[in-house]
């Protein structure tokens, strides 16, 4: 499996050009694909922490956390697929699986391939793409993702122009 080259995707990471923390997100989901992210963070033993407001709890089922009250205390859900790399889930809506991740925890090829690694986890999990835009880009405009046909990390987008 060929993997993203630092030198060619670094501008992805530049916190100038996407933002600090780029939205991540797997559209088409549904509560069964939430659940099996919750599965998948257990399975693979990445270090997690789920909260309400600002209590820590025990990670429930993705139906309990998706049926909260709109106006009870946001729930998310803190995982380090990679030491020093956080990735934070929100539990906005059933059809969107929505993340954020700091670019400035992903710099150099090592971590590179440790995030590209866990979206392709994630995306192999669900048979869906897994997609990484600016931040706060509304879903309109992906620079790169897990694609389900070519089985890894591609880029969506060409760089700017220098």
């Amino acid at each position: 499996m060929a993997g993203l080259l630092w030198d060619d995707v670094m501008w992805f990471f530049d916190p100038v050009d996407m933002g600090t923390l780029p939205d991540g997100f797997v559209p088409g989901a549904s509560v069964e694909d939430w659940q099996a992210v919750l599965d998948l963070v257990g399975e693979q033993g990445w270090a997690f922490e789920y909260r309400e407001g600002e209590a820590a709890l025990p990670l429930p089922r993705a139906e309990v956390v998706l049926s909260r009250p709109a106006d009870a205390e946001q729930p998310y859900l803190l995982v380090w697929p990679a030491a020093g790399m956080l990735v934070i889930f929100r539990f906005h809506a059933a059809e969107e699986i929505d993340f954020d991740v700091d670019t400035r925890e992903i710099q150099g090829q090592e971590r590179l391939d440790a995030f590209c690694g866990f979206l392709s986890a994630v995306g192999r999990r669900l048979g869906k793409p897994v997609l990484i835009e600016h931040e706060g880009g509304g879903g309109s405009r992906p620079v790169f993702g897990f694609d389900v046909v070519a089985d890894r990390v591609v880029p969506l987008r060409e760089p700017p122009p220098a």
